[in-house]
């Protein structure tokens, strides 16, 4: 089903701290052109453990079925849903997940981030929601009245481009967080770290091998500019 106009505001604004997790997907199987979208809330187990439990139970899924999965979650998983999406993937190796998120959930709890670090060394791709992935969840999701198609909600960048960069620092391995310490990060002297990821930066929509240098002078990726909004926020 569709959701309603409000539920969609509620639960993906990044600024807001809601207490339900909303979960937006489609599955593409094999190369059929058909689409299953659907949308699921946490009950008495997360959205994500809801998810499995429903696709398992509710049709024949044997490890030979080969599918693409997409998630728009407004939190990331925690550590222990985390667990419970690679033992999925386990059992499906042809099973390919992508999962798009509004908000990191509990971000500074070490075993969240390293349950998201897991889960992309395992093959799943994780990505901060940005105004393309808002437009489509409301064109294919939400139940919008006539002619407000283009109409979804116009979030502030600026969280969409923290989140993003908190994400970035998970995957570095970093064990704290940009939110705590971002003053820190941009005024420590010759720190360089560089990877390769499957996640755009933000702003860009082209992979490839991510670097930057935070030192007195100058931060890469807009850094310092970023680092006078998070004190305008803060």
């Amino acid at each position: 089903r569709r959701i309603e106009p409000w539920e969609f505001e509620v639960s993906f604004d990044p600024r807001e701290l809601c207490k339900e997790a909303c979960l937006l997907y489609e599955i593409k199987w094999g190369k059929r052109q058909k689409v299953w979208r659907h949308s699921g809330k946490n009950t008495t187990k997360h959205v994500e453990c809801n998810f499995i439990e429903k696709i398992t139970s509710e049709r024949h899924f044997p490890p030979s079925v080969s599918c693409c999965i997409t998630w728009f979650l407004s939190w990331s998983p925690c550590w222990e849903c985390s667990k419970a999406i690679r033992e999925f993937l386990n059992q499906h190796p042809r099973v390919t997940l992508v999962i798009y998120v509004a908000r990191l959930f509990q971000h500074m709890d070490p075993q969240n981030r390293q349950g998201l670090r897991d889960l992309i060394h395992s093959g799943v791709t994780i990505q901060i929601m940005g105004p393309p992935e808002y437009d489509y969840c409301w064109r294919n999701f939400v139940n919008y009245p006539p002619g407000k198609e283009a109409h979804w909600p116009r979030y502030p960048p600026l969280w969409m481009r923290l989140y993003a960069l908190e994400l970035h620092c998970i995957i570095l391995v970093r064990s704290s967080s940009l939110f705590k310490d971002f003053k820190k990060m941009s005024e420590s002297a010759d720190l360089v770290q560089t990877y390769s990821s499957k996640l755009p930066l933000p702003n860009d929509s082209t992979p490839y091998p991510f670097g930057y240098r935070a030192d007195t002078t100058s931060c890469d990726l807009e850094m310092n500019r970023m680092i006078s909004c998070v004190y305008t926020v803060s």
